[in-house]
């Protein structure tokens, strides 16, 4: 039993890592065939994780419903919507005649699963990212207070790309245009940049240690 929740899963994270690492720089139709080969199967893996994720948010909401614990309610609302937008998804179009099977339209009939996306899913996402922006607001209002040399540069830096980004701005300081593209294309770019090859070693780093066996925790036990 160790074997199996251990070393089998060890020795399958080695052995696959370090080929799909190499097959990268080996130029060989065989080498392409069996990437796609590896691709199909984790499309079929993806969709048994789907499942099995699907069946454990029921699990957690329905045991919530039956405690009732706070929040309940919103538990009801997503077994409403799973359920229902499921079950318009795979309906039959009367106007059209034919099944929907998940399409929006229908010879340019909209079917009830398009008007459900069109007028809820899509509502419900602007809603959402509009909420999110008061968020964004605020946290930047917050990052701004030049309580430091840091903090007032930063504050320096948006005050001048926000008036560069309206007409007013640039009627009131007509040298902030300039000066904005010069912060984006320049330290702006620079930044990103450093950021995208820190991240990109931290993930060369982790998946070493994954590989290797350093790193642990997806095996659901931690490091021991």
């Amino acid at each position: 039993m160790i074997f199996l929740r251990r070393q089998l899963p060890l020795v399958i994270t080695f052995v696959t890592g370090v080929l799909f690492a190499a097959q990268y720089y080996v130029p060989h139709p065989r080498s392409e065939l069996m990437l796609t080969e590896v691709t199909k199967w984790l499309q079929i893996i993806g969709g048994f994780a789907l499942v099995l994720g699907v069946t454990s948010l029921f699990h957690i909401h329905a045991v919530k419903i039956r405690r009732k614990e706070p929040g309940w309610g919103y538990s009801l609302v997503l077994y409403a919507g799973i359920f229902g937008t499921i079950a318009v998804g795979f309906s039959y179009n009367f106007a059209a005649g034919q099944w929907v099977n998940g399409k929006e339209s229908i010879n340019g009939i909209m079917t009830a699963f398009g008007w459900i996306y069109l007028n809820m899913m899509v509502p419900l996402q602007g809603s959402m990212f509009a909420i999110l922006a008061f968020f964004i607001a605020s946290a930047a209002y917050r990052s701004f207070r030049a309580r430091s040399r840091e903090a007032a540069l930063l504050l320096i830096a948006a005050v001048i790309v926000m008036m560069g980004r309206v007409p007013l701005g640039e009627m009131l300081l007509p040298v902030s245009g300039d000066v904005t593209q010069w912060i984006l294309n320049v330290l702006n770019a620079a930044v990103r940049r450093a950021i995208l090859i820190g991240i990109s070693l931290g993930a060369i780093a982790l998946s070493l240690k994954i590989i290797f066996g350093i790193e642990r925790a997806y095996l659901g036990g931690g490091k021991e």
